[in-house]
């Protein structure tokens, strides 16, 4: 009888053996797929931008490490983990327009020169759109796994030190390589056809990159979200990506930097001021003190990064920044481009011509002599009307809604400075690069999109803080 007790006790301890491990097996899948999360991010900036096609390759292999742990994980915790937000469902959105402009339902044409029939499909170019919805794919894969895994207060803090410290490093480095050597990357590879900084090969695109690096930075030193002793940093890592951005000549980025600054300070300043009015005299002459300041703060800061950058570049970038240029077309070519964009959107109002396929329309509406190859609209609304028509803006348009509502409604509930800090500086970031998609196409570098994701999901994620870590960071 002893014996059939034991037996008896002994599936018990190992019912709780088995499910210490599941939970243990479980908790590392979720580590690994945070640390590839993290992975792509850095890789993507360091690649290039991950503009070529050998990068993409290895994101995609980390993307698809990123789904198979992500069932792993589901499997030994017999649940599939999954955040709902709505924020996803533009991007699936723009996948099915672009499955759609895949499918066989144009008449194909021959004659002229053709002795084949055309393209069938809806897209004038079935390749290149293939190719974007795989890239849709990918970003909703690493989207969707931010959401779900970038789930509790120390991986939030994790994530946003190591951006702040990386775009920090990039900064400098960019302007280390710009006084030494502007012909290539990594002091070795040539770009013939554009102007690299740092680790990209448009010099705005880098500029796109700071400007959301930069939003942030600025929204934890303004919303005093880290210690006194740490905010020395933060303001070293502003005054270098400020820099960044204004030797890059980029006028998109000069006017970008503007917006994000001013949205940080206004968002800032809104908040401190709401039930003001229930306030002691004292209380509201503090404030103003520190209104005032955070305002003088802001000309101090631009005024040190002109004055930087002037003794590092001398006037050229500045002067192409804010718009000083010694060429007749102040928008160099983009209103023949818009123009271009626009009747290639009249033409395929509904659906587009085809998903990143803007490059095939263009010299069929190109009224120049055909020497210059014109890929991108540089307007990114502009250019997703052309490729994906009414039906992809709309898309993009819920995006930009959804983003800013929830975010917002971050910014005016949460009760951790630190958690309304980062939503702020992330709203800033992706106002930023929004404002730069009016000049330039600088998402269509994937590590630009991979960290405007990123930076979606900081300001929208529902992370819980403890009652501790709301106050921490007022010291």
């Amino acid at each position: 009888m002893q014996n059939e007790h034991h037996e008896l006790e002994n599936p018990n301890a190992i019912d709780l053996a088995d499910e210490s491990g599941t939970a243990e097996r479980s908790s590392r899948l979720s580590g690994i797929i945070f640390i590839l999360l993290c992975v792509i991010l850095v890789f993507s900036t360091l690649a290039y931008g991950a503009t070529e096609t050998w990068a993409f390759g290895f994101i995609s292999i980390f993307t698809g490490l990123i789904a198979i742990f992500w069932l792993a994980d589901a499997w030994f915790n017999r649940e599939f983990r999954f955040d709902t937000n709505a924020l996803q469902l533009p991007i699936l959105g723009l996948i099915i327009i672009g499955l759609i402009q895949l499918l066989p339902l144009r008449s194909p044409e021959t004659g002229g020169a053709l002795a084949i029939p055309a393209v069938s499909s809806l897209s004038i170019n079935p390749y290149a759109t293939r190719f974007a919805v795989i890239q849709l794919i990918i970003f909703l894969i690493f989207f969707a796994a931010a959401f779900t895994y970038l789930n509790s207060a120390q991986r939030l803090r994790k994530i946003v030190a190591g951006v702040v410290i990386f775009g920090a490093v990039m900064a400098f480095f960019g302007i280390l390589q710009r006084l030494a050597s502007p012909e290539g990357i990594y002091g070795w590879r040539p770009t013939p056809q554009a102007i690299p900084f740092a680790s990209f090969v448009n010099q705005h695109h880098f500029a796109a990159f700071m400007e959301m690096t930069i939003g942030l930075t600025l929204a934890l030193l303004v919303g005093k979200a880290t210690e006194k002793d740490k905010r020395l940093l933060l303001i070293i890592a502003i005054v270098l990506m400020g820099i960044a951005i204004l030797l890059t000549g980029s006028r998109g980025g000069v006017l970008s930097l503007l917006g994000v600054v001013g949205f940080v300070l206004l968002t800032n300043f809104l908040r401190k001021s709401d039930g003001a009015e229930d306030l002691p005299k004292e209380e509201k002459r503090a404030r103003f003190k520190r209104n005032l300041a955070m305002v003088g703060g802001g000309f101090g800061l631009l005024i040190v990064l002109v004055g930087a950058v002037l003794l590092l570049g001398g006037d050229a970038p500045l002067s192409r920044g804010i718009g000083l240029t010694t060429h007749t077309d102040v928008s160099s070519g983009r209103l023949h481009f818009w123009s271009v964009g626009w009747q290639i959107f009249l033409s395929y109002p509904i659906i587009g011509a085809g998903l990143d396929a803007f490059g095939t329309a263009f010299p069929l509406y190109d009224t120049w002599n055909g020497n210059f190859r014109v890929e991108q609209a540089h307007n990114e609304y502009l250019q997703i009307l052309a490729d994906a028509g009414i039906l992809g803006f709309l898309c993009i348009a819920a995006f930009i809604f959804l983003l800013f509502k929830q975010g917002l409604q971050k910014i005016g509930t949460e009760h951790s400075h630190f958690r309304r800090s980062v939503a702020i500086g992330a709203l800033a970031g992706c106002f930023g690069i929004l404002i730069h998609s009016f000049f330039d196409f600088p998402l269509r570098t994937s590590a630009n999109a991979f960290f405007f994701l990123l930076f979606a999901v900081f300001a929208a994620a529902s992370i819980h803080f403890s009652k501790r870590s709301r106050t921490r960071g007022k010291r």
